[in-house]
C-alpha cells in the first residue's frame, strides 16, 4: 500500500520515486510524487488519462513535454497542466536527471499503479521497465485510472482490453498485485 514519505528505486534505471501525497492522506483528492528520472528518452509512448489531470513542477534539470503537436522543455520552477482526454508525454531528453512533482487529480488507484509498476520491476519481471502486452491490457482493463496510447483507436483498445483480461486473469495475470503494492485487482 502506497504511503507518504514512501521512496521507491527503480534499480535498472537509477530513476527515484517519493510519494508525498498519497489517496488515503487526502480522501482521493490527488497523488503527489517526487520524481528524479535519470532515463534518457521516452519510458512510455504518447497517451492520454481519461479522468485524471497532470500537474508538473520541474524541481531541477530539464524536463521535455509533448502536448498538442509541439515540444517544450521545462526547467526548474516551471510548472505544466495537461489535462485528462488529451495525449502527451513527458521525458528526459537531457544527460543530467531531471527531478519533478507530477501531481495527478483525481487520485483514483494511481498512486497503487505506480507502486506496483516500480515493484513490479525490482523483482525484474519487467523487461527494460516495460510490461509485456498482455500485462498492459490487463492493467488497462482492471485499473480505474484508465490511459489509453495515443494514435491508436480507443475502440480497437477497449476490444484487445476486454477479449484478453478476462482470459489472462484465468490465468493468473492481474492488474495489480498485492505483493507489490497491497491490492489484487
Amino acid at each position: 500500500m502506497p504511503f507518504k514519505n514512501q521512496v521507491l528505486k527503480d534499480p535498472i534505471k537509477g530513476d527515484v520515486y517519493e510519494f508525498l501525497e498519497t489517496a488515503q492522506d487526502n480522501q482521493g483528492k490527488q497523488v503527489s510524487i517526487k520524481m528524479t528520472v535519470k532515463t534518457k528518452g521516452q519510458l512510455v509512448p504518447m497517451h492520454l488519462h481519461v479522468l485524471q489531470d497532470e500537474h508538473f513542477t520541474v524541481l531541477s534539470g530539464k524536463l521535455t513535454i509533448q502536448y498538442e503537436g509541439k515540444t517544450q522543455v521545462l526547467k526548474a520552477g516551471e510548472s505544466i497542466t495537461l489535462p485528462k482526454n488529451k495525449a502527451h508525454n513527458h521525458f528526459n531528453m537531457d544527460d543530467e536527471p531531471v527531478e519533478f512533482i507530477q501531481t495527478v487529480s483525481p487520485a483514483l488507484d494511481f498512486d497503487y499503479f505506480i507502486e506496483n509498476l516500480i515493484n513490479y520491476t525490482i523483482d525484474h519481471q519487467v523487461k527494460g521497465g516495460k510490461f509485456g502486452l498482455v500485462q498492459q491490457l490487463v492493467t488497462s482493463k482492471y485499473i480505474d485510472s484508465k490511459s489509453y496510447v495515443a494514435g491508436i483507436p480507443i475502440s480497437l483498445q477497449n476490444f484487445l482490453m476486454n477479449l484478453v483480461g478476462p482470459i489472462a486473469k484465468l490465468f493468473g495475470v492481474k492488474a495489480l498485485y498485492a505483493e507489490y503494492c497491497g491490492m489484487d485487482k
